[in-house]
């Protein structure tokens, strides 16, 4: 996946202009202590600043990296150096079963991970909270837009920097062509993996089920195994791709809670699973 030049162009312009703003910018307070009630207009700019923060905050984290962090990273590494080892026979196995796996479940892979699709979805829920002015939903929104710029603009560039072969090129997992404008070598990362997953991971962590969680989770998956199915990247590409993802979530989330850009009662939001069951009915309400 690459994203067009004009993309990254009008990112680096948005955030910019954020930047000059960002820094007084917060919620107005009343006399009284208690937040006032913000115009859409107000909230936009908010939300704004709170997404430029957040890719700030994602970019420079691991310059405020502690002893353990450090240890996570270093099993990361390790972790994806054990998984060379077994890119090309796992490679083969993928590629084996793709006729197998029925073509909607192909296809929803494949179409998760695509940026129109992923930022439809993404702009699509901050809208919702934006327009109902509901606060949770609008944190939602914000860090799945900032979390899917800073995933994406970092697998555009580092997919030209590595230009690592694709399984497809037959030479192997271990072929590199530096700088290569070619989508041959854009193996790593995995752009369809940083944007699916990227994504579930940031919906996932806004429920306490762990059922609804792992539902979520094993969506955003489908998309790494589709490009494993087609042989367009290797094993140790999605896994770090995920890896990525995660960091990137994680951190942005941590931005915004430590920070209260978004203070609201969890409660109030807080989603109700039922079965119900009844003469000649079956499904699942959600209560909210």
């Amino acid at each position: 996946m690459n994203t067009p030049k004009y993309l990254l162009v009008l990112s680096i312009f948005i955030f910019s202009t954020f930047q000059l703003h960002s820094q007084n910018l917060q919620e107005p307070i009343d006399s009284l202590g208690l937040k006032k009630e913000l115009t859409t207009w107000q909230m936009l700019k908010y939300d704004g600043a709170s997404v430029f923060g957040g890719v700030k905050h994602a970019y420079t984290q691991p310059a405020r990296w502690k002893g353990k962090d450090w240890i996570t990273f270093g099993s990361v590494i390790a972790g994806s150096a054990i998984l060379l080892a077994v890119d090309e026979p796992v490679n083969d196995y993928f590629t084996n079963q793709r006729e197998g796996i029925p073509h909607i479940i192909r296809e929803t892979g494949f179409r998760f991970g695509k940026p129109l699709v992923n930022y439809g979805l993404t702009t699509g829920v901050y809208a919702f909270g934006l327009f109902t002015k509901n606060e949770k939903v609008r944190k939602t929104g914000v860090l799945l837009i900032a979390s899917a710029t800073a995933g994406g603009i970092i697998q555009t560039f580092s997919k030209t920097l590595a230009g690592r072969a694709r399984p497809t090129t037959n030479e192997g997992n271990l072929s590199f062509q530096l700088w290569s404008n070619e989508a041959a070598y854009h193996s790593f990362p995995s752009g369809h993996a940083i944007l699916s997953f990227t994504t579930a991971y940031a919906i996932a962590k806004q429920f306490e089920n762990p059922y609804v969680k792992g539902g979520i989770i094993a969506l955003g998956l489908l998309s790494p195994v589709s490009r494993l199915w087609e042989g367009a990247h290797w094993l140790s590409d999605t896994a770090l791709s995920i890896a990525l993802s995660i960091a990137i979530v994680d951190g942005i989330d941590n931005f915004l809670n430590n920070n209260k850009r978004y203070v609201y009662n969890p409660k109030k939001f807080k989603i109700k699973w039922d079965l119900k069951l009844g003469a000649g009915q079956l499904g699942v309400v959600g209560t909210f």
